[in-house]
């Protein structure tokens, strides 16, 4: 399946098309080759997904997109700057323009939540205590989690609730690109439903670009205007799911139109009647 990118797209100048673009990207092990020669263009405004097998280097891409890791070759592009030519300052411009949900939440476990959402703020702004102590509180509400959240600690939380802290702390810096790995992980079904929600009001309240890697079908249907599918070590497909469910490779005809496959897609054509 070819990416349904618009003839020219990548022509016009990348402020006006991407908020990420990446170009022949190799990463790799040792002698283990992770990525080889990997595109991927990530609109601005949209919800991409990012899927792929046990192996498939998704954390490894996230990683690289946001200078945890360098490549061994290829470009990419963030909100218009090449990390590999970035100065500093605009490292510190792009820091504070993304905000990263990691898998587990990543919260500091010896600070409150509400010092944990501060944290960014200490590091990049001016911000006098008494001023972040109450955007960070506007945060945690953001989220929707209680008042009484901000004075708790991460293991006084449910794993619901700590996603949703790791959140408002990714939020902190009033972002425009949100990376999210495996949001809805470990969470039941009604949980995860409603983390989709959030995900999806906050988007499109905030005006956000979120990349966002996931196993879970239900968030694919859901939630993304497109997904990317990384298989044989580059994307081999970049769709909206229903695109996807047509498409001819095996690992992506086994993932959408598998059993768990048709069974999210059945509950979304059910939800829709």
């Amino acid at each position: 399946m070819s990416d349904p990118v618009p003839p020219g797209e990548f022509d016009r100048p990348l402020s006006d098309v991407a908020a990420i673009e990446v170009r022949g990207l190799r990463t790799a092990f040792g002698d283990h080759v992770v990525h080889d020669n990997l595109d991927l263009m990530v609109r601005r405004g949209e919800v991409m997904g990012v899927v792929g097998g046990s192996g498939s280097g998704k954390s490894v891409l996230l990683n690289s997109i946001i200078g945890l890791r360098t490549p061994q070759a290829g470009t990419i592009s963030v909100l218009g700057h090449e990390l590999q030519r970035a100065s500093r300052r605009s490292w510190s411009e792009l820091e504070r323009s993304w905000g990263v949900l990691f898998q587990h939440g990543a919260l500091f476990s010896n600070l409150t939540v509400r010092e944990n959402v501060t944290a960014p703020m200490f590091e990049h702004t001016k911000m006098t205590r008494a001023e972040a102590a109450e955007l960070a509180d506007l945060k945690i509400a953001m989220v929707g989690l209680r008042p009484d959240a901000g004075a708790l600690k991460p293991s006084e939380l449910s794993g619901g609730m700590r996603k949703r802290a790791g959140l408002a702390r990714a939020l902190a810096l009033d972002p425009e690109l949100l990376f999210l790995d495996e949001p809805t992980s470990g969470l039941d079904p009604i949980g995860a439903a409603g983390f989709d929600t959030l995900i999806r009001d906050l988007t499109d309240c905030l005006g956000l670009t979120v990349f966002m890697i996931t196993h879970d079908l239900d968030s694919l249907y859901e939630i993304t205007d497109r997904v990317a599918v990384l298989a044989d070590r580059k994307v081999v497909a970049t769709a909206p799911v229903g695109e996807l469910e047509h498409s001819d490779h095996p690992w992506i005809r086994e993932y959408f139109l598998g059993v768990r496959g048709r069974a999210a897609r059945k509950a979304r054509q059910t939800v829709e009647y």
